[in-house]
């Protein structure tokens, strides 16, 4: 298993980006896991999509949600539910 690399997100002031969803996309890397976050902007609703596969999950994950932040949040519990500990 690949080690963490502990760094700790920095907020962007000027855009008001944070650094979080790419660090956590990365840590997912960093365990064989392959993940994405998309935004469709041809579906009228469950716009953003979250999917990981690979790794020590059990089976794949995707989850679709309105929001960013909801559809990271929800695919990151479900990798939990899988015994994953992702210490975001």
């Amino acid at each position: 298993m690949a080690r963490a690399k502990n760094r700790l997100p920095e907020p962007d002031s000027d855009s008001g980006i944070e650094d979080v969803p790419i660090l956590i996309l990365e840590w997912l890397g960093e365990q064989g896991i392959s993940a994405l976050i998309r935004f469709d902007a041809q579906r009228p609703r469950n716009s953003w999509t979250f999917a990981a596969t690979g790794g020590e999950l059990t089976h794949p994950i995707r989850n679709d949600a309105p929001s960013a932040d909801k559809c990271l949040s929800n695919g990151l519990a479900l990798i939990r539910q899988q015994g994953i500990n992702v210490p975001f």
